[in-house]
């Protein structure tokens, strides 16, 4: 029985180590629910080891304050660490963290200037068989180190869902 167990921990360990990503790299977009300043960002993500990779996005936002416009522009960097979802081919999860700089403009001094911020992020990643084509959702919930005065301190709501060309 030690013999069996023993084997097919070994078989198992073969297959965790041995599988690979069905893509290395991929570009798209991402659109978020952080609409200050990453309602919608292009989005490049690539495989630095089987289960780790890095996803930059570019956005940008609009929000009214007060019937001003406040657009805002943003870069972040997240690292993702996949796990299998088992039996779907092609489907992972993965947890991570990164961070973000943003700027925004307004005529309120409260939401114009500088920010930075730091999230931890989890979601799911899908990548067709068939197609080049790699869908994702994520959860990044923000916590803004520095920000325009009237900015909260922590974005608790940023949800975002991705769609890539892989390679």
């Amino acid at each position: 029985m030690k013999k069996l167990t023993l084997l097919v921990a070994f078989v198992a360990a073969i297959g965790i180590v041995n599988a690979q990503s069905d893509y290395k790299q991929a570009i798209g977009i991402r659109a978020s629910s952080h609409t200050e300043y990453a309602a919608i960002a292009a989005s490049y993500k690539f495989f630095v080891t089987d289960p780790g990779a890095i996803e930059l996005n570019l956005g940008v936002g609009n929000r009214s304050y007060f019937g001003d416009k406040a657009p805002g522009v943003s870069f972040a960097g997240t690292y993702q660490h996949h796990f299998d979802i088992q039996p779907v081919e092609g489907l992972r999860w993965y947890i991570g963290g990164g961070a973000v700089a943003f700027n925004s403009r307004s005529g309120h001094d409260g939401y114009n200037g500088f920010g930075f911020g730091v999230f931890p992020t989890g979601g799911v990643d899908y990548k067709f068989s068939k197609i080049p084509l790699n869908l994702s959702a994520d959860f990044r919930p923000t916590f803004h180190i520095t920000a325009p005065n009237d900015y909260k301190n922590f974005h608790a709501h940023d949800v975002g869902i991705a769609a890539r060309f892989t390679f």
